[in-house]
Formats: C-alpha cells, structure tokens, sequence
C-alpha cells in the first residue's frame, strides 16, 4: 500500500513522474484513391497507408502537492519520428479530403446563401479543391493556408483559430491540460482518481450530466486490488469519460493480469444504448459525434475500419476490414497494484462530408462519414522495470507464501510434542 501511492518516498513515484515504459504512437493514413470519381457520386475507394511510427516521451511537471490529499500536474508528450519501424516517410504525399474546406462546408450549410456564395468565390480564387494533395507531415503536424484567413474573413469565429492547420499539431510537445488526482494517502482506494481537469469537476461538451462527469483515473494507474469488472478513465483526446470492461485474466511475462476492452456500447448511438442519448446528435452505432470538442467541425471518433461499429458505415467506403486483433483496444492491468503492464489504446478519427449546396467545389459527394486515420497507443513494461517488478511483486510474495506453509509444516511436530509433554507433566 505504502508503495502505490502517489508519494515521492514510494516506489512506484517515480515511475509515475516520468513514465519509464517505452511509448509508441503509430498512425495510419487513409488515401483516397479516387478523389474525381467521388466528386461525381461514387463510393470512396480507400487505401490504408503507414503505420508512421513515433517514440513517445511522458513526463510530468508542475508537481504540487495539496492539503485536501490531491496532487496537480501537467504531463507533457514528445513525440519523435522513427524511420526504421515505419512503413513509409513524413515527405510521402497523400491525396485525403481538404479537410478545411469540406468541414468549413458542411459547418455553414444553414447559413444564407450569400455566404455559401462567397466562400465558393473564395475557394475558387484560391484554387482549393475538395481533395487536396499532401505530404503526411503536413496532415499531421501542419501546414499554410490561406483558406484559414478567407473563412475567418467571410464567418468570423467559425474556425477560431489562425497559422498552420493539422490533425495533430496540438498533440505534440504539448500537455493534455491540468489534472489533479488523489494521493492516497488517506484513502487508497482513491488513489489516482481525478478530482478535477482543468479545474472543473463536469465538462459541458455534452447534453447530460452523466456524459459530462469526469471519472476514474487519468488513464495511467488505478487503484489497487483491482476487481475482475471494469475501469475508468478520462480521455482530454476524446473529450469524455470511458469505461473499459473485463474480458479475461492472463500473464504478461510471468506477471498476473486483468484485460480490459472496449464494450459494444462504448461508441453506440442512443437508439441502442440509452445513456449516450446524452452525446448524440448521433448517426449510426460505432461512431461519436465529437463536434461541440472539435470548434463545431463535423468530426467523428470510432474505433478503427469502423470495428464493432454499423455495418452501414463499412459498406459506404470501400477498403476497409475491420477486426478485433487488428483494431480492438485493451488495457492489461497488475490487478494488486493497479498499474498497466502492457496497453494498446487505439482511436480512428473520422470527417462527415457531403455535397453542400451553394458551394461548388463539393461536386455530387453523397454524404458520408470518411475514415481520415487511425492511431494507436501502445506501450509495454520491459527490461530492468519489469525484472523489478516482477521480482517484488511475484517472486517475492510467492517465497514468503511458500515459507509461510513451511514453517507453519514445521510447527505441527512441535505442538504436538508440547501437548504429549504436557499431558505426561499430568
């Protein structure tokens, strides 16, 4: 107990602090491979590109320590490409949606019509096409565009943000905002659990209470002695609260765990699944809108090729094979300590786009909800760590179980003998 919690004279502290388990963020690209026949009504033909594969450094700071037995932090990633476990270069060009232009569409598709007419003049003056070609660094992390200042012009507030547009350009050399979590020091079994974010207790993404909680754990340690039901966390990425249930014990590497996954419902719409009424506007089951997170763009999350998701969804592109080995995420937890041996969090996120009246550059696209990438997460306790927590925490318990039986074996002779001496003494 001592050792679990969040205490700079505990062993697992500095494992908190900077996180010595190896972290990999790989991505997967989606390319449209017929971008012209998609502007005249076909079905999107997709082809899967990558994984671009990149170290990932964790580390926490502004450690502060509070009366009220909570700790605040800021945990900062860094990411850093690697070539040689990649499939594929950050110079390599990709044809996906001009994810500026389609989301921009779709977001003013209930404004008047003068203005649709404006950002088409402005699109055609600036050569933007609903399909653009681009080097995936530039997907990823960024790049000029003079269409940000044109929409900021026309709708102002509409995309409030200036400079470089990229999917992840906020994901790197960054934090995933403040929380403070529970010591544990009085209560252990609160250990790890998030007090607040940000310094709110509830978000206010969403369209009920129970959506909007902020609950369990910041996604990194639970609390210990761990029951075979289901854990929680808070995703800053996903805007929301998710719970992972149980799905089977095992061992990693010699050491008891609990696997936690994904449930069916996790990313279902209201109709099949009451308590997400609260996420919706919601489309089809597998998807979440994440939109009200997302400065209103039309974006969706899921898991990826749509895995556990309507099949309606995986039957309106073509190129995508979901299963559970493949895109199924889990969690293997030591169920005595609460600490995650091995993990592999995957997210796909997606762009709803349709033809928009008023703007021609939208062609005849029928609407759809178009696979943009996937990434996963994943990283595993190994080396010097895992020999150390093996040895503590397996080895060591099992000979103190061991010698317990031993001396207790040895002790029967001897009482017996004390009680025959006994009775003779009589």
């Amino acid at each position: 107990l001592q050792n679990v919690r969040i205490n700079p004279s505990s062993i697992s502290f500095q494992m908190w602090k900077d996180i010595p388990v190896p972290f990999y963020l790989s991505v997967h690209l989606f390319e449209v491979l017929n971008p012209k026949e998609v502007l005249q009504g076909a079905k999107p033909v997709l082809s899967q590109r990558g994984p671009y594969v990149y170290r990932e450094y964790r580390s926490k700071t502004n450690i502060t320590f509070h009366d009220n037995d909570t700790v605040s932090y800021l945990e900062y990633r860094n990411l850093f490409f690697q070539p040689d476990l990649s499939n594929g270069t950050e110079d390599e060009y990709i044809i996906v949606p001009n994810i500026l232009m389609m989301g921009a569409a779709v977001m003013m598709e209930k404004l008047p019509n003068f203005l649709k007419i404006l950002l088409s003049g402005a699109l055609a003056g600036l050569k933007q096409e609903a399909f653009m070609n681009r080097t995936v660094g530039e997907i990823m992390w960024g790049y000029e565009d003079p269409l940000i200042d044109a929409i900021n012009m026309i709708v102002p507030g509409l995309i409030p943000f200036k400079g470089k547009f990229g999917l992840f350009i906020n994901f790197n050399n960054s934090n995933s905002g403040l929380f403070t979590v529970y010591t544990g020091m009085k209560d252990i079994s609160q250990v790890h659990m998030v007090d607040s974010w940000n310094g709110l207790k509830k978000v206010s993404y969403w369209r009920s209470s129970q959506c909007n909680m902020i609950n369990g754990t910041a996604g990194e340690m639970w609390p210990p002695f761990m029951s075979p039901t289901s854990l929680e966390f808070y995703s800053p990425d996903a805007c929301r609260s998710m719970t992972l249930v149980y799905e089977q014990s095992g061992k990693f590497k010699g050491v008891p765990t609990y696997r936690f996954v994904a449930p069916k419902t996790l990313f279902a719409n209201g109709t099949d699944y009451p308590p997400n009424e609260g996420f919706c506007p919601c489309m089809q089951s597998g998807i979440q809108n994440v939109s009200t997170c997302r400065l209103n763009a039309p974006m969706f999350i899921s898991h990826p090729h749509f895995y556990n998701a309507d099949p309606s969804l995986v039957n309106a592109v073509e190129g995508l094979h979901p299963s559970k080995d493949e895109h199924g995420l889990f969690l293997d937890v030591h169920p005595m300590t609460g600490i995650p041996l091995n993990c592999s969090i995957k997210l796909q996120l997606n762009l709803y786009i349709k033809q928009v009246s008023g703007i021609i550059q939208t062609g005849k696209i029928k609407p759809v909800v178009l696979p943009l990438l996937w990434f996963a997460e994943s990283g595993s306790i190994e080396g010097s760590v895992l020999k150390q927590f093996y040895t503590n925490l397996v080895l060591l318990p099992s000979v103190l179980d061991y010698l317990q039986y031993i001396f207790l074996g040895l002790s029967v002779p001897l009482i017996i003998s004390a009680a025959v001496l006994m009775a003779m003494s009589k």
